[in-house]
């Protein structure tokens, strides 16, 4: 463990740009569409105003967390919140939505600059057995901001314009640059190698599989441009991906410096503590875009209207996270985790039941509301906390960026899924406009005509229904976490880099056995 006189105040000071650009993987969804209104677009250009902030998220996490072992985690957090809150700016300027998904996509770089720092930071100051606070506190922030996003992202587009949901990241970003700089302390750096194809590889392939998911309505599932098929791209990112894992098998097989050390997966926690935080992030990227929708479009409430609907979820989960936190300490994890993933699982098919019908009344959804609020507080801190543990100083960085990746890769793929799902459901149901309607009375922007409520009603509710399996399949990969081991070694000195191993082992003198 570093020696950091005053952990907490550099923890809450780099949480609160955390909290910022987590908001921002959700804020856009309320104002969908009021931004097709203002930029005169459609949904699936306006989905890419999210998705490109996704992907961009999502692809340089491995290497910026290896860039924060090497040149300091606060160093690189600085930089990342310069790059994210001027993007932001950009943001609330652009003029048309070819702009806005450009900034989005620098906005995007810059947050992934900052996000594996915050839990480097965390795995670094805070020692293993003690670090289930600081963990509850990283799981609320990132539980609390996905819900609060909407709900702040209503309040400011009835305000003040869609614009606005960027421009509130500029005070937040320099308030948090100043707590930042003068807080969190240097932390000693690691010499790192770059995996240079490693970059191009995971870069290219995790393009051609959004791209193509995203796109594959559009194009009928078909022809995309001459010998380009919707399907071609996703199986040929498939396999640019699989050559991107053969590729990290070899060079760590040669010696070198993998930007995905695979030995990280040797252990057991990390390895289903990812793939459950990939059901996560897919889940919550994915449920609230239907049901904003259907609040906006079938029952004509305003963003601010339709965000008050969360609010249980933002309360309930704000209130459970911290005690959670503090018991994972001392209880395996896995319960409370596999408790949340259940329950989230449950309030996602309430909803769906719920959307189905177009009068069904609005307080209903408070209840499933809540019951996601239950669900987040039991669900961030403990899987975070069982998947880094046993993961040594040395691996933070690396160890940080691989769990981000996950999750944004999920919450990327979340996004263009339910996205395509939307398109395809609403082709299925909704009726033809019967003579003399007027056209384009079937699109998402302005009032939905009555005819066409339980259509759209219907695609909705059996839209939800691919977030909640799949946060199914993340509750039951959680089901098997292992006892956390108790690890011994933190405070002393540090390895030298010739000693430091780099799979997942322990320090020197860790005892192997578990605790309870």
């Amino acid at each position: 463990m570093e020696n950091v006189a005053r952990p907490w105040p550099a923890l809450w000071s780099l949480v609160i740009g955390f909290f910022m650009i987590l908001i921002d993987t959700t804020i856009v969804s309320v104002a969908n569409p009021r931004i097709m209104e203002g930029l005169n677009t459609d949904i699936n250009a306006v989905i890419w105003v999210t998705s490109a902030y996704l992907l961009a998220y999502a692809v340089p996490l491995l290497i910026t967390g290896r860039l924060g072992d090497r040149f300091g985690p606060k160093n690189l957090y600085l930089i990342g919140l310069v790059v994210f809150t001027l993007a932001s700016l950009w943001c609330g300027l652009s003029g048309d939505v070819g702009m806005l998904i450009a900034a989005r996509v620098v906005q995007g770089i810059g947050a992934a600059m900052m996000t594996p720092q915050t839990m480097a930071v965390i795995t670094r100051i805070f020692p293993p057995d003690r670090r289930g606070a600081a963990m509850g506190l990283w799981g609320a922030t990132a539980g609390m901001a996905i819900l609060i996003g909407p709900i702040l992202g209503g309040v400011l587009v009835d305000g003040l314009g869609w614009e606005w949901i960027f421009f509130v990241n500029v005070p937040i970003g320099i308030v948090a640059f100043i707590l930042v700089a003068r807080l969190v302390p240097k932390l000693s750096t690691h010499n790192h190698k770059f995996d240079v194809l490693g970059v191009l590889l995971s870069a290219v392939g995790m393009f051609l599989l959004v791209f193509g998911i995203q796109e594959g309505q559009t194009y009928k599932w078909g022809t995309v441009a001459g010998p380009v098929t919707v399907w071609g791209l996703i199986i040929a990112g498939i396999l640019v991906l699989a050559a991107f894992v053969v590729w990290q098998w070899l060079l760590e097989r040669r010696g070198g410096e993998p930007l995905l050390p695979l030995g990280l997966f040797k252990d057991r926690n990390f390895s289903l503590g990812n793939t459950t935080i990939m059901a996560v992030g897919f889940t919550i990227t994915a449920f609230p875009l239907p049901t904003i929708f259907y609040y906006q479009v079938v029952r004509g409430l305003t963003p601010t209207q339709s965000a008050l609907l969360m609010i249980p979820m933002a309360v309930i989960s704000g209130v459970l996270a911290p005690f959670v936190g503090k018991l994972i300490d001392r209880v395996n994890p896995r319960w409370f985790a596999a408790f949340g993933l259940v329950c989230l699982a449950g309030a996602l098919f309430w909803t769906s039941a719920l959307l189905t019908t177009p009068d069904t009344p609005i307080w209903m959804f408070l209840l499933p509301s809540a019951l996601q609020g239950v669900a987040n507080g039991f669900i961030w801190g403990p899987v975070s906390n069982a998947t880094t543990r046993n993961l040594p100083p040395r691996q933070a960085g690396a160890g940080s960026g691989v769990f981000n990746t996950t999750r944004q890769i999920g919450a990327v793929l979340g996004s263009a899924a339910i996205a395509a799902l939307i398109q395809a459901r609403l082709a299925a149901e909704l009726p033809a406009a019967p003579a003399g309607a007027p056209a384009g009375e079937a699109g998402l922007t302005g009032r939905l005509p009555e005819y066409l409520h339980a259509g759209f009603s219907t695609a909705m509710g059996q839209s939800v229904l691919l977030p909640a399996f799949a946060i199914l399949v993340g509750a039951a990969v959680a089901l098997f976490f292992g006892k956390p081991k108790a690890v011994q070694g933190w405070g002393g000195p540090a390895k030298a880099p010739a000693e430091a191993g780099t799979g997942t082992e322990t320090e020197a003198g860790a005892p192997a056995a578990n605790r309870g």
